[in-house]
């Protein structure tokens, strides 16, 4: 049953309807893509292998976001991570790259990457911010051997589509844990229609962090009926949160939607612990800032906040981050890395039968 989304097995979190994908590629123009890297088994050998590991490529519009930036905002729920490009977000209000996801000590190699395949297609770049967030799968992936080369950046950015997302152990994915499962990589959606309008907001998570008896399914203290004891002892893990939408915001408006994506993650069983690098970038490409502008003035429309609108879309943001972050359990199968460490797939056909039962 773990090939199974939390909603095709009746759960159904909150209220507001999904989009027809219940994915982040529901926002019109965005993309993703992933590169899963999985080889050798047995004893860990620093630089060699057991490979457990990945990259994740999401693509905030259609177009080319150096030239035509996204408006976006971060937020640092707890800041025990190694990401890159947060200061120059809070300061100008834009992302200007793809967003990439990956393993803590792949990051720089990554941004490196991102940089030199930004170069090849701006050839009039001097600076660039690149945007790469990052957890730990020190567990499962020989991390000191950072696998993740340049060919994997650029094959995660040229295939990712906007279909439909692979979840669970996929792409940056691979060697993730989350409530001492096999999490990794989950999306969804919601659906919200404003008078005349409708638009989407979608999430992408990386999840990486939490106990087993915290777990939480819409609700329901699962991981306390689980009866399977309390997770191996390993590092506190870490969650990047990605939140897009078509909603026609600025950057200010979508610090306020990323700040409620902790509140999504919060609804799982998390309480952010000592070492779980938290993080959200929202960005939303209802919007655009030209990299050359022919104007001082930027046209903009802009949603009103006096009315029921942004709450809406505050109430999209819980919802899908809570629905991704369980997709990522529900969709991740068992993997075995190094030196035989295993992450156990969530047991989906128990986890149902105690609902169920509640």
């Amino acid at each position: 049953m773990s090939q199974y989304r939390a909603r095709d097995l009746g759960i159904v979190v909150g209220r507001l309807a999904p989009g027809s994908r219940n994915a982040i590629t529901d926002v019109p123009g965005v993309r993703v893509g992933h590169v899963s890297l999985i080889s050798g088994d047995g004893p860990l050998r620093p630089g060699i292998g057991p490979i457990r590991t990945g990259v994740t490529a999401i693509w905030p519009h259609a177009g080319n976001p150096y030239q035509e930036k996204t408006p976006a905002a971060s937020f640092v729920l707890n800041g025990f991570g190694k990401t890159i490009g947060l200061a120059q977000i809070a300061e100008l209000g834009v992302i200007e790259t793809p967003i990439l996801l990956t393993n803590t000590l792949n990051v720089p190699r990554v941004a490196d990457a991102l940089i030199t395949y930004l170069i090849a297609r701006n050839p009039e770049l001097t600076t660039v911010n690149p945007v790469v967030g990052e957890c730990n799968d020190s567990f499962l992936n020989d991390i000191r051997g950072r696998h993740v080369h340049a060919d994997h950046v650029v094959e995660a950015l040229e295939t990712a589509s906007c279909g439909a997302v692979a979840e669970g152990a996929v792409g940056a994915g691979v060697g993730m844990t989350c409530y001492g499962y096999k999490g990794g990589i989950g999306t969804a959606s919601r659906r919200i229609t404003l008078g005349e309008h409708t638009f989407h907001l979608g999430a992408l998570v990386l999840s990486n962090f939490g106990a087993k008896p915290d777990l939480r399914v819409d609700g329901a203290p699962v991981g306390r009926h689980l009866g399977d004891g309390p997770p191996p002892e390993q590092p506190a893990g870490s969650c990047m949160m990605i939140v897009g939408t078509d909603a026609p915001l600025d950057s200010r408006q979508l610090a306020r939607i990323a700040r409620r994506a902790a509140l999504g993650l919060a609804r799982t069983g998390s309480s952010a612990g000592h070492g779980s690098g938290d993080f959200v970038i929202a960005f939303g490409n209802g919007n655009r800032v030209p990299q050359q502008p022919t104007s001082a003035i930027l046209d903009w429309r802009l949603l009103a906040e006096d009315g029921p609108a942004i709450s809406q879309l505050f109430q999209a943001t819980v919802e899908s981050v809570e629905e991704a972050i369980l997709n990522s359990l529900f969709r991740a199968e068992t993997v075995v890395g190094r030196d035989g460490n295993v992450r156990e797939a969530l047991p989906v056909d128990r986890v149902v039968d105690i609902l169920r039962r509640r």
